[in-house]
């Protein structure tokens, strides 16, 4: 194959300056870790390639040396546009000290941004990241004093307000897939997720740009079938392979994840009883039959686990922005992947359907709240995790359900006889007088009348037109000294105020409780 390379040689197709754009998600997920070791490699050699403009929609890596970590290094970054920070420890460290430009927009503009550019438009139109830190009167997606582009800009069409997110052309798209025939057709066939790998390739050949597609193995010539054609050969112009390609940093093939068989649930760890799976157990109370559901990162994935436990599994369908439909989402590092999925569609393809308002129902985590209901799961402190798929989800989903510990930093439990009680509490109270990013904007969901709930394990609150209002506390908390005391406001208590089900504070698994 003509277009068969090593690593080395693919870092050689990058140029000084280049604008770059990786695909893959977080946990080894579709992630050419190999090319991106070339380039590496390549640049603490000789020093090039240098001053690239980085482009990813999700998190990439596993938080080890891997993935974004790769490029982490000053010199060989300029710039970085990402949607997802918390895969890489290193890049984020350059972000917060102000050596690199930086900027976090929403996985889901990012996606679909990306088609923006393969179809030559000038950007995307999009109502996603009003009132979010994402908006221009706020920072506009720049995370650092050295970051003054604007990339975003405010608009008015027809009399309603949006944003325009700017296209940038693409010199170099890397992405993975499982077997390139001889021509270099690229197949997924093993892979967990799509994700956006065809879009981004036409962006980067529209650009004129080029594509490096990193694969498993390589089969003879015409010999994938059409349907198995992620991307065309004539999109690819180079192809890397590496026989040790995981399907994720779990395991080397997982074959529920490809949809190659399902698996028994009975073969899916449940939830160890914990602050965890209270949560999760409340927060899947709000389930509902028929309805199609999103699950983000963190407490929030424990849901599928409860709801496969208690038998709701089949009356819902969940989903994840990666493209996974159905099935049961996989939860912690290959967060993305699903067991059993009943179809693995286009990330872009995902984000048309969340952005148009497709979704019942999300589930999300959150690391800071406010007396506005506003949320911040994007940069707090040191912490950078950037906002993902959040705002695309949380912004379009007529119910959101928040799940999160009340406290952080050391947070201990005790439950005995269906009570709780505070063993050690967090050092770090999450209920802040004004959250230091909105990811979600309490008052713009309150313009849109979404149902908005705030879950944790001692207590849930509701959004209203004036804030925060307490509707639930656990059995054995005091409300005072557990609750109230700790919040850095003052948040309405419901005249009606309930107590949570004692049967989510049981250890055994408790098979009513929707």
């Amino acid at each position: 194959m003509d277009k068969q390379i090593d690593a080395a040689a693919a870092a050689r197709r990058i140029e000084d300056g280049d604008t770059v754009l990786i695909t893959g998600s977080g946990g080894g997920l579709m992630d050419a870790d190999h090319v991106f070791a070339g380039i590496e490699e390549r640049f603490l050699s000789d020093g090039h390639p240098r001053d690239l403009t980085l482009i990813h929609a999700t998190g990439i890596g596993t938080r080890e040396h891997t993935g974004l970590s790769r490029f982490a290094h000053e010199g060989l970054v300029h710039r970085v546009i990402g949607g997802h920070w918390a895969w890489s420890p290193e890049m984020i460290g350059l972000a917060l000290d102000d050596k690199i430009e930086a900027y976090n927009l929403p996985q889901g503009v990012l996606s679909l941004l990306t088609r923006e550019v393969a179809a030559g438009r000038s950007g995307l139109l999009t109502h996603v990241g009003l009132q979010t830190f994402v908006d221009p009167r706020q920072t506009g997606g720049k995370l650092n004093a050295r970051t003054t582009d604007d990339l975003v800009e405010r608009v008015t069409i027809g009399g309603e307000e949006k944003l325009f997110y700017r296209s940038l052309p693409v010199d170099v798209t890397i992405l993975r897939g499982t077997t390139a025939d001889e021509n270099g057709n690229i197949s997924v066939e093993r892979e967990a997720a799509t994700l956006d790998v065809l879009s981004a390739a036409q962006a980067a050949y529209n650009s004129g740009g080029t594509v490096i597609a990193q694969v498993q193995r390589v089969a003879q010539g015409q010999t994938l079938h059409a349907r198995d054609v992620q991307v065309p050969a004539p999109l690819v112009d180079a192809v890397v392979e590496h026989p040790a390609q995981r399907q994720t940093v779990e395991s080397a093939y997982n074959p529920s994840f490809s949809g190659e068989l399902r698996t028994p649930l009975t073969a899916i760890d449940p939830l160890p009883f914990g602050l965890r799976k209270i949560i999760a157990r409340r927060a899947a109370q709000e389930l509902r039959p028929g309805a199609i559901v999103n699950l983000g990162f963190g407490i929030a994935d424990g849901v599928a686990n409860v709801a496969a436990e208690t038998g709701q599994i089949d009356e819902v369908t969940f989903s994840v922005e990666q493209g996974i439909v159905g099935g049961v989402p996989a939860k912690g590092d290959v967060f993305g992947a699903g067991y059993n999925p009943e179809a693995i569609v286009d990330a872009t393809h995902q984000f048309d359907f969340y952005h148009g308002g497709g979704l019942d129902l999300t589930f999300l985590g959150m690391a800071q709240i406010d007396r506005h209901g506003n949320v911040n799961v994007s940069k707090f402190g040191r912490q950078l995790p950037g906002c993902g798929g959040f705002i695309d989800i949380s912004q379009n989903t007529p119910e959101v359900i928040f799940c999160g510990t009340f406290t952080a930093g050391g947070l201990d439990i005790e439950v005995e006889d269906g009570h709780l009680t505070i063993g050690q509490e967090g050092k770090i109270n999450k209920f802040v007088e004004d959250v230091e990013h909105i990811t979600f904007s309490g008052p713009y969901s309150r313009e849109h009348n979404q149902r908005v709930l705030y879950v944790t394990e001692r207590a849930v609150f509701e959004l209203t037109d004036d804030g925060l209002e307490l509707i639930e506390v656990a059995p054995g908390i005091d409300l005072e000294a557990d609750v109230l005391d700790r919040m850095a406001f003052t948040p309405a208590v419901s005249p009606s105020l309930d107590t949570m089900d004692a049967r989510i504070f049981q250890p055994e698994s408790a098979n009513t409780l929707t």
